[in-house]
Formats: C-alpha cells, sequence, structure tokens
C-alpha cells in the first residue's frame, strides 16, 4: 500500500509530465515557470512529508522562481 508521500510524488510528477506535454506554444518565461511550479510542488511535497499545504506552497514558490529565471537562445 502506498503512503500518501509516494502518492503525492507521483501525482505531481505525472502532473509537471502532463504540463510539459502542452508547453509547444508557450514563451521560455511560461515554461519556466511551469517547470518551477512543478518541481516546487515534488520538492515542497517531499519535504513536509506529503502535506497538501506544503505541496501547493512548494508549487507557489517554485512558480516564483521560475518565473524569474531569465534564459538565454
Amino acid at each position: 500500500m502506498k503512503t500518501i508521500k509516494q502518492f503525492v510524488v507521483s501525482a505531481s510528477l505525472i502532473t509537471v509530465a502532463l504540463g510539459l506535454a502542452g508547453c509547444a506554444g508557450m514563451s521560455n518565461q511560461d515554461k519556466n515557470t511551469a517547470i518551477g511550479a512543478g518541481a516546487g510542488a515534488v520538492v515542497g511535497g517531499v519535504l513536509t512529508g506529503g502535506s497538501p499545504v506544503g505541496t501547493v506552497g512548494g508549487a507557489a514558490v517554485g512558480g516564483i522562481i521560475g518565473n524569474q529565471v531569465k534564459t538565454t537562445k
């Protein structure tokens, strides 16, 4: 039987994978925001033992950081 921590990590990874599949028409900043939010959700969920608040908080922080990352082509 899976623990809530494993469920949150699995669900977050699936969400990130599905989200990245729809990134074809996105700007680099939008892509970075989505990637940051997905990674933040996974890290927040893991660090808080699968807490929904930790997962959402991690997604918010990751999205903000991803949005601010500057990339060059």
